[in-house]
């Protein structure tokens, strides 16, 4: 197979920060996807539906004349999350679904969740209307190994989280081990996984190939090589719980290559191409569009795009640096190419 086109895809887990690096990033999601979920995390977080209203406006505006593209917004769940606010911002439109961030998990966390045993009233509130909890799935615990958080925050806080809300509509996001792969597999039609094109392609030696590679390091960080095959097997394989999410997030380069530096990798200009690779090495290209294009939409009730995209065999040729105006960035397989490209 030469060319393949499918129903245009979305991108179910999106950084686009604010201010000037969002004006130069969001050109490359709209080019390719037709929604996006945009992630909450700025500073100061998006905690209401009055910011979320104000920064889906913003990212519209940096939208190029032509692209037909539409972010979801998401609320950034807080101890004191107010629930007839999220109630309130979902019957409107303004939210699509909340983020649960533990406190200090990632980028921006800081506000975040200090413990999730005291959200069952909020929780409670979204099952009854049906609004998606996403979750950033790591304990943040300073004895538990940085390689193992993923792990224990599933068996330690979310089964019992959905043990207590069954009927809660949970995503856990950008998934990096087995034990998440067959946690949802496992569970109910409420629950599902976003997938990133990294974490299919990376395992944690890549990060330190002939030295630190900063620009490889994301939250949740790369696992071992049978979690990377776990998770590239469960995104290829056509189940219906499983879908895209970039988790592309941009860092200029000083923030990157730094003391310490910032968690996020950033995959947004040859996101489709990245993905289309993976699934042609893996055989099962017929898989791509259940995966890139219908298995979102149907998790979050939503009818797929209309409109259509074509990839074609070819290379794609991925620049060593990318000049934005929010400055620098190295993209991820910076200098490298890809074997597949999005046609005209």
């Amino acid at each position: 197979m030469d060319r393949l086109t499918i129903t245009r895809p979305d991108d179910w887990h999106l950084h686009v920060r604010d201010g000037a690096m969002l004006e130069s990033v969001v050109p490359y999601t709209a080019r390719q996807f037709g929604r996006a979920i945009i992630m909450p995390n700025l500073t100061p977080p998006v905690t209401s539906k009055a910011m979320a209203a104000s920064y889906r406006e913003r990212i519209m505006a940096a939208v190029p004349a032509g692209c037909d593209f539409t972010p979801l917004m998401t609320a950034y769940m807080t101890d004191g999350t107010d629930p007839d606010d999220l109630a309130a911002g979902h019957a409107e439109g303004i939210y699509t679904a909340v983020k649960l961030y533990p406190a200090n998990a990632t980028t921006n966390s800081a506000f975040g969740v200090t413990d999730v045993g005291r959200l069952d009233p909020v929780l409670s509130r979204m099952a009854e209307i049906g609004m998606p909890l996403l979750i950033h799935g790591e304990v943040t615990h300073g004895d538990v190994d940085i390689f193992d958080r993923e792990a224990v925050f599933i068996d330690t806080i979310l089964k019992p989280m959905i043990g207590r809300h069954p009927d809660l509509k949970v995503v856990l996001e950008h998934i990096t081990t087995e034990q998440a792969v067959e946690f949802v597999k496992s569970a109910g039609d409420n629950v599902a996984a976003t997938i990133t094109q990294h974490h299919m392609m990376i395992n944690r030696s890549d990060i330190f190939k002939g030295g630190i590679r900063p620009h490889l390091y994301c939250l949740p960080i790369a696992k071992r090589e049978q979690h990377r095959l776990a998770v590239r097997e469960a995104g290829v394989s056509g189940h219906k719980r499983f879908f895209l999410g970039t988790d592309s997030a941009p860092h200029p380069v000083h923030a990157k290559e730094s003391a310490c530096g910032c968690a996020g990798i950033f995959n947004a200009p040859t996101a489709i191409e990245a993905y289309a690779q993976v699934f042609d090495e893996e055989g099962k290209l017929d898989n791509l569009e259940a995966f890139a294009s219908l298995n979102g939409p149907a998790f979050y009730g939503l009818a797929p795009n209309q409109s259509k995209i074509t990839l074609e065999r070819g290379e794609t040729a991925i620049p060593e640096t990318l000049e934005l105006a929010g400055g620098t960035i190295i993209p991820f397989m910076a200098g490298q190419s890809l074997n597949w490209r999005l046609a005209d």
